[in-house]
């Protein structure tokens, strides 16, 4: 990953309903989860989610395809382990292969439709990934 698409990234993390959309998405697996879903479950209008999945999908954090009249948006998760990889490349005075944990995410099949309501469960799961 080059500095310019890092700080793309991070510019595009760096609000509270976009982080709180990614996080849902990076929750909700590789299949994605529709606007709809993701609108009701963080009390978004829908005119300011499409703002935020625009910023997000700018910065090559998103994907989104068409399903019947619905739009999935889905996180990309290659982009997000390029991201940790460029922030700790430098882990360890230069030597990350001797760092105690190396940050990959691993998207487990989430089950279609299914969104939290709560964003305490996102966070809880968040919270999860953290410590492992």
């Amino acid at each position: 990953m080059e500095k310019l698409d890092a700080v793309a990234a991070l510019a595009a993390l760096a609000q509270d309903n976009r982080l709180d959309v990614y996080r849902l998405l990076v929750q909700a697996g590789p299949d994605g989860v529709p606007a709809g879903s993701v609108a009701s479950s963080l009390k978004l209008a829908p005119n300011t989610l499409t703002f935020h999945f625009d910023r997000l999908r700018q910065a090559g954090l998103l994907t989104v395809r068409r399903e019947g009249r619905s739009m999935i948006y889905a996180a990309r998760y290659d982009t997000m382990n390029a991201l940790m990889s460029y922030l700790t490349e430098n882990c360890c005075r230069g030597a990350p292969e001797q760092c105690a944990s190396t940050v990959v995410c691993k998207p487990a099949r989430a089950e279609r439709g299914k969104v939290s309501a709560q964003k305490g469960a996102s966070d809880e799961a968040y919270a999860y990934s953290r410590r492992r």
